[in-house]
């Protein structure tokens, strides 16, 4: 797969993560009865629908910036995953399984989009200082 294509379909899952938790955010900070009533009815407090809107909304600010902010990123891929589990379990055990359909096709929409983002974004891992010190100490002993 080449770059334009791994790009289209990362800010395609992109794009549609965020109209799906953006309209997700804004009904529950409205109180919309589309999303409120099922959340309230699956046993989450008032309050806690608030800070999952506010948290929506911010992450879906930082996944919409191009090229930054990549370690707030990966924290927001697993707020979205956490939040997708969490509905999925919510609505298996409270509503049943049918109601769980949409947290499936968000999970599969995610999946692909976080995969593209590593293809675009491979993780850089580096030995610190200290580690490396330490390392170079006992190859000496040794």
């Amino acid at each position: 797969m080449n770059l334009k294509t791994t790009k289209g379909i990362y800010w395609t899952g992109a794009a549609l993560t965020s109209l799906w938790f953006g309209a997700s955010g804004i009904f529950e900070l409205t109180t919309n009865p589309i999303v409120w009533d099922i959340t309230v009815k699956l046993g989450y407090p008032p309050h806690f629908i608030y800070i999952l809107g506010v948290a929506k909304l911010s992450g879906i600010a930082v996944l919409l910036t191009p090229g930054k902010l990549l370690r707030l990123k990966e924290w927001v891929f697993a707020g979205i995953f956490f939040d997708i589990a969490f509905a999925f379990f919510s609505k298996l055990s409270v509503i049943g399984i049918a109601a769980t359909a949409d947290a499936v096709v968000a999970f599969t929409m995610v999946t692909v989009t976080y995969i593209m983002f590593r293809r675009l974004y491979p993780a850089q891992y580096t030995v610190a200082t200290s580690d490396l010190n330490a390392n170079q100490l006992s190859a000496k002993a040794a």
